[in-house]
């Protein structure tokens, strides 16, 4: 794969002697409208999440706590990334193949999504997937 297939995405950071602050807004720091907010913790050692790609949905994955690895395959090629710092998410438009694993202890992966939960925007098996990226 020549090219990266997701991008990242770093929010602004407002800090002081009591802590910082990590905000985002809709369509200016995320490149959608956010419609659904979810949250992925207590992930047991050793457990893969998602597991499927969207045919519309863009999401951004971010490691508010603790890190953990994106795999995605766009049904060419696949890269994987670490998601370990709270203000950088990672941008996943429609049409990857992804796989959440590798979870530290303690970790929460924050998901900001352009649409709200549709089980018709799914793939859920691979190769269903890759055929249909690849026509």
């Amino acid at each position: 794969m020549s090219k990266p297939i997701a991008t990242f995405v770093e929010f602004p950071v407002v800090s002081d002697p009591r802590g910082n602050l990590c905000f985002a807004e809709a369509r200016r720091h995320a490149p959608f409208d956010i419609e659904r907010v979810y949250f992925l913790y207590d992930v047991p050692s050793g457990s893969v999440r998602a597991g499927h790609a969207h045919k519309a949905l863009q999401q951004i994955l971010l490691a508010v706590a603790g890190s953990f690895d994106v795999k995605l395959n766009d049904g060419f090629g696949e890269q994987t990334v670490t998601l370990n710092r709270p203000n950088v998410g990672l941008l996943i438009g429609p049409g990857l193949w992804r796989e959440i694993n590798n979870f530290s202890s303690g970790s929460v992966c924050l998901v900001l999504a352009s649409m709200p939960y549709d089980e018709a925007d799914y793939f859920r098996d691979f190769e269903t997937f890759a055929r249909h990226v690849r026509q």
